[in-house]
C-alpha cells in the first residue's frame, strides 16, 4: 500500500504537509492524500472543510501575535493520552502512558500574523507562496493546534484509539484522519522491529467496501524534522515529517520549503495537488483493511531513513515512471483472498477470522541465523483461539508468511513487476525494521483507486486473472463522495497495543475469556530483547514455526534444542 498524505503543524512551517486550504478567513479545508501502488494502488485525498467565525479569525490572529509569530494557537494541542504495554520474554507486560498526534495535513494553516489562508482549495496563496518563495512560505504560514473530537472525530479511552470516518461539526465536516503514537509531547515512539512481536486488537466491523483502517510504521524523524530544518518548529508535536514508499509528492512541506515549484492542482480533488518535491522512506504496512479484506505489506527503500526526492525522479504515485525512485512503491504484499483462500476473513461465521467481531493481529519479525530478515509472520486470536495466518493455495506460491522465496514466487505467480528484490528485498527491508519507526494509524478513502486494489478486483480489466481478485466488493464501489454520504459513521477501533520479543505477545491469551494477545514491548528505540530463528538439529518443526494445537496435522516435535510450548488449545510454538 501506499499513503501520501500532508501535514501542518501548529507553528512554522517546514517539512510539515500544510493540510489546511481556506478560500476566506471564514472558511478553511482540511485536506489528507496518498498515493498508489500497483499491486495496491492507495491514493489518499481526505478533505475536511468547516468555516470559522470571523471573532474565531480575530482571535487566532492575536494569538499568533502573541506567540512571536512561531505558534499559532488559536486552538489548544493536547494530545490524547493512549495508553500501550511493552513486555518482556517471559515476563509481565507493563502500561506505557502515551498519547497520539494529529498529521499537520489535517491542520488549518495560515499566515503567523493572521489568518489569511496559505493554501485555498488545491492551489497555494500566491502572496506568501508563490513559485520559487517555497521558504518564504515555510516562514510566513503555521498550522494550529487540534479540537482531536469535536473536529476530527478522534477519541481515546485508555488503551483505545476509535478513528471516525466523517466528522460533522459547528464549521462543516473532516473524512478520516491519521495520527502517530507519541513517547512525549514532542517525540514519537520508535519502535524497533527486528525479532520483535507487535500486537494489537482492532474492530473492522463498522468499515466496509472503500475504507481502510490502516496500522503501518514508516522511517520518519523521531522529532518530525524539527533539528533537520531550521525553518520547521512544528515538528512531531504538530505531526510533522511525513515520509513513505511512495515518495508522496502532495506533501506541501518537505525539507524546510513548501513544495511549491511545480505545484500542479489535482484533477479529480479539489483541494489536492502534486509538487516538484516528494517525501521518501522505509515503510512496513502492518495492517490496512476493512471488514472484507486485509493485506500487509512490506516496503524496502535503498535509502531506508527519510530523505528527498526531485520530479519523476520520485517514481511511485505522482511520477511518469513509477519505479523511478529508491523505494518500491508495490511491495510484497499477503491478502489471504488474493491468495486463494476465499473464507479466511470476512463477515460472518462461515469466515475463519469474523470481523463482526473484534480480533487481535499479531506480526512477527524473525531473523535468520546470519541477523538478517528472514520472515514474516502473522497470527490471528479470536475469542482466545490462536489462529495462523491462511496457506497460499495459488500454483507456485505456496506459504502462509511473507520469506524471500515467497515474495520471489508471488511476483512470478502473478506477473508482477519485481521492484520489491530490484530495491534490495528483505536484506534491505532488514535495515529499516532494525531501526527505529514511527507508528502510523488512519482511517481513509481512496480517491484514486476507490480501494479496489484492497477489497475488490485490480486492475478492473484483469478481474479473474491471477493475483487480480483481491476481495468481494463490487468494481463500482469505493467512489469517496458515494461512501463520505453513504457511510458516514463508519470508524474504526485499535487497541490494546503491545509490543516485544518473539513469543511474548500472546503467550498469556487465555481461551473463551479474551480476544486480546498480549503482548510484551520496549519503550526505547531498540527493542533489549530480540529473537532470530536457529535452525537447529535434527528433525521436527524450527523455531518459531508451529507445532501443535488442535487440528494441527503438521509436525509435532521442534528440532533441537527447541521445546514445542503450548500458547493454549489451538496453538503450540517451537521456543
Amino acid at each position: 500500500m501506499v499513503k501520501i498524505v500532508s501535514r501542518p503543524g501548529c507553528r512554522l512551517l517546514s517539512d510539515l504537509a500544510l493540510a489546511s486550504h481556506h478560500s476566506s478567513p471564514e472558511e478553511y479545508l482540511y485536506i489528507r492524500s496518498s498515493s498508489l501502488d500497483e499491486s495496491s494502488p492507495s491514493i489518499r485525498y481526505n478533505t475536511t472543510s468547516f468555516t470559522m467565525q470571523t471573532k474565531f479569525a480575530a482571535l487566532a490572529a492575536l494569538v499568533a501575535a502573541a506567540r512571536a509569530q512561531q505558534a499559532c494557537s488559536s486552538q489548544a494541542e493536547v494530545h490524547p493520552k493512549l495508553t500501550w504495554q511493552t513486555c518482556a520474554a517471559g515476563g509481565s507486560c507493563s502500561s506505557v502512558a502515551g498519547s497520539v498526534v494529529l498529521d499537520s495535513n489535517w491542520r488549518w494553516a495560515h499566515t503567523v500574523e493572521g489568518s489569511t489562508n496559505c493554501y485555498t482549495g488545491n492551489t497555494w496563496n500566491n502572496t506568501y507562496c508563490a513559485a520559487g518563495q517555497g521558504a518564504n512560505c515555510a516562514t510566513k504560514c503555521c498550522v494550529d493546534g487540534a479540537d482531536y473530537p469535536g473536529t476530527y472525530g478522534i477519541t481515546t479511552s485508555g488503551s483505545e484509539l476509535n478513528l471516525k470516518f466523517v466528522t460533522t461539526h459547528a464549521y462543516g465536516k473532516n473524512i478520516g484522519s491519521r495520527v502517530y503514537l507519541m513517547e512525549s509531547d514532542t517525540k514519537y515512539q520508535m519502535f524497533t522491529l527486528l525479532g520483535n512481536e507487535f500486537t494489537f486488537d482492532v474492530d473492522v466491523s463498522n468499515i466496509g467496501c472503500g475504507l481502510n483502517g490502516a496500522l503501518y510504521f514508516v522511517s520518519m524523524d523521531a522529532d518530525g524534522g524539527l533539528s533537520k530544518f531550521s525553518t520547521n518548529k512544528a515538528g512531531a508535536k504538530y505531526g510533522t515529517g511525513y515520509c513513505d514508499s511512495q515518495c508522496p509528492r502532495d506533501v506541501k512541506f518537505i525539507n524546510g520549503v513548501a513544495n511549491v515549484d511545480g505545484w500542479n492542482p489535482s484533477s479529480n480533488d479539489a483541494n489536492g495537488g502534486v509538487g516538484s518535491l516528494g517525501a521518501c522512506c522505509a515503510e512496513m504496512d502492518i495492517w490496512e483493511a476493512n471488514k472484507i479484506s486485509t493485506a500487509y505489506t512490506p516496503h524496502p527503500c535503498q535509502n531506508s531513513a527519510y530523505h528527498s526526492c526531485v520530479g519523476d525522479a520520485c517514481g511511485g504515485t505522482y511520477s511518469s515512471d513509477r519505479y523511478a525512485g529508491d523505494c518500491d512503491p508495490d511491495g510484497c504484499d499477503f491478502n489471504s483472498y488474493r491468495q486463494g483462500n476465499k473464507t479466511f476473513y470476512g463477515p460472518g461465521s462461515g469466515n475463519t477470522i469474523d470481523t463482526t467481531q473484534k480480533l487481535s493481529v499479531v506480526t512477527q519479525f524473525i531473523k535468520g541465523s546470519d541477523g538478517v530478515l528472514s520472515e514474516i509472520k502473522r497470527f490471528y486470536v479470536q475469542n482466545g483461539k490462536v489462529v495462523p495466518n491462511s496457506q497460499s493455495t495459488i500454483s507456485g506460491n505456496s506459504g502462509n508468511s511473507l520469506t524471500p522465496a515467497f515474495c520471489s514466487a508471488q511476483k512470478k505467480a502473478f506477473g508482477d513487476t519485481d521492484v520489491f528484490n530490484l530495491r534490495g528485498g528483505f536484506a534491505q527491508m532488514s535495515k529499516a525494521v532494525a531501526a527505529p519507526m514511527v507508528l502510523v494509524l488512519s482511517l481513509w478513502d481512496d480517491h484514486y483507486a476507490n480501494m479496489l486494489w484492497l477489497d475488490s478486483s485490480y486492475p478492473v480489466n484483469k478481474a479473474g486473472q491471477p493475483g487480480a481478485d483481491r476481495g468481494t466488493c463490487p468494481t463500482t464501489s469505493g467512489v469517496p463522495a458515494d461512501i463520505e454520504s453513504s457511510v458516514p459513521d463508519s470508524n474504526v477501533k485499535f487497541s490494546n497495543i503491545k509490543f516485544g520479543p518473539i513469543g511474548s505477545t500472546f503467550n498469556s491469551a487465555d481461551p473463551g475469556t479474551t480476544t486480546s494477545a498480549t503482548i510484551r514491548t520496549s519503550t526505547t528505540s531498540t527493542a533489549r530483547t530480540s529473537s532470530t530463528a536457529n535452525p537447529g538439529t535434527g528433525t521436527g518443526a524450527k523455531q518459531y514455526e508451529q507445532c501443535g494445537g488442535q487440528g494441527w496435522t503438521g509436525p509435532t516435535t521442534c528440532v533441537s534444542p527447541y521445546t514445542c510450548s503450548k500458547v493454549n488449545d489451538w496453538y503450540s510454538q517451537c521456543l
